[in-house]
């Protein structure tokens, strides 16, 4: 036999700040994701990334709507995902900026191009993903962006992620 609903008091609907507030002590790491259209490198700071499958390997990333980054992506059907040492809080800082310059916003950023997508890979990552879109689901003000890795890339040398948390930049002490 099933145990009887418990009757609660109504309770208001949350409001995006609270929700904001709440939803920043998940601490996440940090990355970069990129990619080519319209002649031009497009690249944005993202800490709503996660692993989906390993049968496909699939990866999501959420991306606002409203953003150039948005367009970028769906026209281009390929991005790459660049994870953030500690060190790289300028570079996580300048591809938040909204309203910076598109075209050059990479120049200040050592990067290269993806072995299979050619999409700007960050240098200093601690890890590479390149993928080729699968599906992109709409999700209120953003979309889900879900893609096949088609490579994956780790370097030798390992160091502290860039962490997000409670609206700062940190890092694991």
């Amino acid at each position: 036999m099933s145990e009887p609903l418990r009757t609660r008091e109504p309770v208001p609907a949350p409001d995006t700040d609270h929700y904001r507030r709440a939803m920043g002590r998940f601490a996440s790491g940090v990355t970069v994701v990129t990619t080519f259209a319209g002649g031009l490198d497009h690249a944005m700071t993202a800490n709503a990334l996660a692993s989906v499958s390993l049968d496909p390997i699939l990866l999501l990333v959420c991306v606002e709507r409203d953003a150039r980054f948005h367009d970028a992506v769906e026209e281009a059907g390929v991005w790459g995902v660049s994870i953030l040492p500690a060190r790289a809080r300028a570079t996580a800082d300048w591809l938040s900026s909204r309203g910076r310059p598109l075209h050059g916003q990479l120049d200040r950023i050592e990067h290269h191009p993806g072995p299979v997508t050619g999409v700007a890979l960050l240098d200093d990552a601690l890890a590479h993903f390149e993928c080729r879109t699968t599906d992109l689901h709409p999700a209120g003000d953003h979309s889900i962006v879900v893609g096949e890795v088609v490579s994956v890339f780790t370097p030798d040398h390992t160091e502290d992620a860039l962490l997000y948390y409670r609206g700062r930049y940190g890092r694991l002490t």
